[in-house]
């Protein structure tokens, strides 16, 4: 699909699209095609295509918590002797690590063919059709 029309499919900006869709490219979620019909297309299929493959494209796979350990500064630091037993993280590092491993393993169990699935199960029949006109125009 040409991001002009995804642009004015979603009312978002090319700009914009462009953007993350060059992260997608680059990634290998997406593929260009030239020509008419040129564009981007999903390089697996929409079964194969995962939120957690999208997400990791656009923000990449640092983690989005990052400890700074701060209970070793400022006045109330844990003296040297301590530090040893500092070593191991705190439970708000361990929680936020968790956490981000939850999310990740739920964004890994949704497809964007399941995306695809309860959205059209969300509309109705006629805003459905309207979707299918509008494609089928913007698409020829």
């Amino acid at each position: 699909m040409r991001l002009e029309t995804l642009a004015e499919f979603h009312d978002l900006k090319v700009a914009y699209l462009r953007k993350h869709f060059q992260a997608l490219s680059k990634a290998g979620v997406v593929t260009t095609v030239t020509g008419p019909q040129g564009g981007y297309r999903l390089r697996r299929s929409p079964e194969q295509t995962t939120l957690l493959d999208i997400y990791l494209a656009l923000e990449g796979d640092d983690a989005c918590f990052r400890c700074t350990e701060i209970r070793m500064d400022g006045p109330c630091a844990l003296p040297s002797e301590a530090a040893a037993a500092a070593a191991m993280p705190c439970n708000i590092a361990v929680s936020m690590w968790k956490a981000e491993d939850a999310y990740r393993k739920e964004l890994a169990k949704v497809s964007i063919a399941d995306v695809l699935t309860s959205t059209f199960k969300q509309i109705t029949p006629a805003k459905a059709k309207r979707i299918e006109k509008w494609l089928t125009e913007a698409l020829t």
